[in-house]
């Protein structure tokens, strides 16, 4: 009786083993693809559509917020629903949460120029982000007895008129302030990450005047609303209020340098639609897939692939800096504690 019961069980077993590799093939192969994203509904409009044309893959977008995906990842990790991790990965990210992602390098990715190739294979560079963005509401200028003509960069962020009506967010949760930080600290010393750069963030912190923003897209808001003289935010969404038609504001790229951060996208680890997320990649770098951002107000990390829209200047009238992504990603704890420290003394 006791042989009889285990030939059942094992029986059971193989069937179940049989109908588990089913189903995991059945998924593996299915058309869909499953996206956690961040990304502005722009981004999304200008790539998924063209994306499941050009594959006939059905992409199953899921929009939350950076940490949102974040999290679900983590949860989800001995059993991911995501595919790709579109938005929000970079060398910080990575390295944090290195066990959540999939080596993988697109045959494309040789295209793009060497700066914005795959960083280690784990996630690949879609789109170069501009780090300071610094938004100017005229009206508000003019009602201090400023004049936003004579508004340049970064030192014109300490005029005193501006103290208290300045809208910056928190490096130590928002990756755009962060951003701002480090762009901060690369062009505001003598030499990038120097003491005297220190000097310059805390005067700034001081001109705050206590005041942080926690959401991000707070700051381009109420700057444009009124509330603010000036948002230091990042290109994409304050280009976007231009052409939306807004008059009274205007994008300040700082003449002290600017960076543009590349960001992208990954494969999510033991995902159930490998071949589609690569298949995603391949796409999102090929030339089709980076021209479907010319008519955004996001660049394309293939630099041969121009902006159409008037309020985007070229780089070429920008004084384009470069930061040592490796450098800041090592030293984040640290900036971000040194910065708490200025803004609790």
């Amino acid at each position: 009786m006791g042989k009889k019961i285990l030939a059942i069980v094992a029986l059971m077993m193989i069937v179940l083993t049989g109908v588990w590799a089913s189903g995991a093939k059945d998924s593996a192969s299915s058309n869909e693809l499953v996206i956690y994203s961040p990304n502005s509904d722009t981004e999304i409009a200008a790539v998924i559509p063209a994306f499941e044309k050009a594959t006939g893959i059905k992409v199953i977008l899921q929009s939350m917020g950076t940490g949102d995906v974040l999290a679900r990842l983590e949860a989800e990790k001995a059993n991911p629903q995501a595919d790709v991790n579109w938005g929000a990965v970079n060398v910080g990210f990575w390295t944090d949460h290195q066990d959540l992602y999939e080596y993988y390098i697109s045959p494309n990715d040789a295209a793009l120029p060497e700066a914005y190739q795959s960083y280690n294979g784990y996630f690949t560079y879609t789109k170069l982000s501009g780090s300071a963005a610094l938004l100017v509401n005229e009206d508000v200028f003019a009602e201090i007895g400023l004049d936003p003509d004579e508004f340049t960069g970064y030192k014109d962020l300490l005029r005193p008129e501006l103290k208290g009506r300045i809208a910056m967010g928190d490096p130590t949760a928002s990756s755009s302030a962060w951003a701002e930080l480090t762009n901060m600290l690369l062009v505001m010393g003598d030499e990038p990450y120097d003491e005297k750069a220190w000097e310059f963030v805390e005067a700034f912190i001081g001109q705050l005047d206590g005041a942080i923003i926690s959401s991000s897209s707070q700051i381009y808001k109420a700057t444009a609303d009124g509330e603010y003289a000036v948002g230091v935010s990042y290109e994409d969404p304050c280009i976007g209020l231009l052409v939306d038609g807004a008059e009274n504001l205007r994008v300040v790229y700082p003449e002290e340098g600017a960076v543009w951060l590349p960001s992208g996208a990954a494969i999510v680890k033991n995902c159930k639609h490998p071949e589609n997320a690569k298949a995603f990649i391949d796409f999102i770098i090929s030339e089709e897939g980076q021209k479907g951002y010319a008519e955004t107000t996001i660049r394309p990390v293939m630099t041969s692939v121009e902006n159409t829209s008037p309020y985007m200047l070229p780089f070429s009238e920008i004084n384009v800096a470069y930061e040592d992504i490796d450098y800041c990603a090592d030293m984040k704890a640290e900036w971000q504690e040194r910065w708490i420290d200025i803004l609790t003394r």
